[in-house]
């Protein structure tokens, strides 16, 4: 079949000068999934109150950028002691297909619900799911929760007759922006601000730094050179933050669990710059790799970056059979009670 644009030119050529056309085909239906993981999920529900959520990364289903919305006390007063569970995107979608999972130790669901209906709104967003998808009491641990874990897997169907064939087959996801080659100097050409990080130097857009970064904004703020220089940081690093800024796009966690050093780098950085989503990414990556040869070490960032998830990942590992005893006696104990003696306290209390 040819292309509309070469049929059209045909029938222009035979004459057809004032020629316009449209297409219709089949209503698409277009799937997609998202797995969302709440470590510490008994210290998420204390520190986040009813009425507010915490969120996925951004993930697409036929180009819709969408996110899943978690309210671990209910999502209104109507549903305090629930967790709400909603998808939520900036387009009207039409109809969704929306189904939700908590997934076992093995990956399996534990819970599902499913509907199919029009959105509703939450806030500027339009949204689908559930305000009471569970009772927070019949959360069972090592099902529903995984030592403190909630996993989420959301399957996704839209209905949509404006979806059209260039959206089907448009990539799942944005890729991360990429600073180098002819694309990136054609993107630069407007930039206003100059990052020299080591030997490497980041062309950039004031207005980006700003509006992404608290720090950034301060930094700048009487700034007339737009010269900024970034010391004790990896360039590489500093691209991520950079990618996270202008794209949000977070940084792969399975590169992260392979490199842990890379992990807390990131970790710091993201810290000084006030980037929380990056931060949060950073300190899941790391709960898993609290051991008796780390413990100390993680104890001490957490104490220095204010690191909550982190922190009670650590205290959890030293509250297991013998495994304080054994860390007091180690060199590491006796250099975090000398550097973060408050550290200690709060080991020791939440011991006894």
């Amino acid at each position: 079949m040819k292309p509309m644009s070469a049929l059209l030119s045909t029938l222009r050529r035979a004459g057809r000068q004032h020629l316009t056309a449209s297409t219709v085909g089949a209503r698409p239906r277009i799937t997609g999934s998202h797995v969302l993981r709440i470590h510490g999920y008994k210290h998420v529900k204390q520190s986040v109150p009813n009425g507010e959520a915490v969120e996925s990364a951004t993930f697409h289903v036929g180009g819709r950028a969408c996110r899943i919305k978690c309210y671990p006390n209910g999502s209104g007063k109507k549903h305090h002691g629930y967790t709400s569970l909603f998808l939520t995107s900036l387009h009207d979608a039409g109809t969704v297909g929306l189904e939700l999972s908590l997934l076992d130790r093995d990956g399996r669901p534990s819970l599902t619900r499913a509907t199919e209906q029009r959105r509703f709104w939450i806030g500027d967003s339009a949204g689908w799911g559930f305000k009471d998808f569970v009772k927070n009491d019949d959360l069972v641990e090592g099902e529903d929760l995984v030592d403190d874990c909630l996993t989420v897997l959301c399957d996704v169907t839209v209905h949509d007759p404006s979806l059209h064939a260039e959206d089907v087959a448009a990539p799942a996801a944005a890729e991360p922006l990429d600073l180098s080659g002819e694309l990136g100097e054609a993107m630069w050409n407007e930039t206003d601000v100059t990052i020299h990080v080591g030997d490497e130097t980041f062309p950039a857009h004031r207005s980006v730094l700003e509006a992404a970064s608290p720090v950034f904004k301060a930094d700048l703020e009487n700034n007339a050179t737009g010269e900024v220089r970034v010391d004790d940081m990896d360039a590489e690093v500093f691209k991520t933050l950079l990618q996270f800024m202008y794209t949000s796009a977070l940084p792969d966690r399975n590169q992260l669990e392979a490199d842990v050093a890379t992990a807390e780098r990131l970790l710091v950085a993201a810290d000084r710059y006030g980037l929380e989503k990056i931060k949060v990414v950073c300190e899941e990556t790391l709960c898993p790799h609290v051991d008796m040869g780390s413990v100390a070490a993680m104890l001490a960032l957490a104490e220095r970056h204010g690191c909550a998830l982190l922190k009670e990942a650590s205290i959890k590992f030293l509250s297991g059979p013998g495994n304080l005893k054994l860390f007091m006696a180690t060199d590491g104990f006796q250099q975090l009670t000398r550097s973060y003696p408050s550290a200690v306290l709060d080991l020791l209390v939440n011991r006894l």
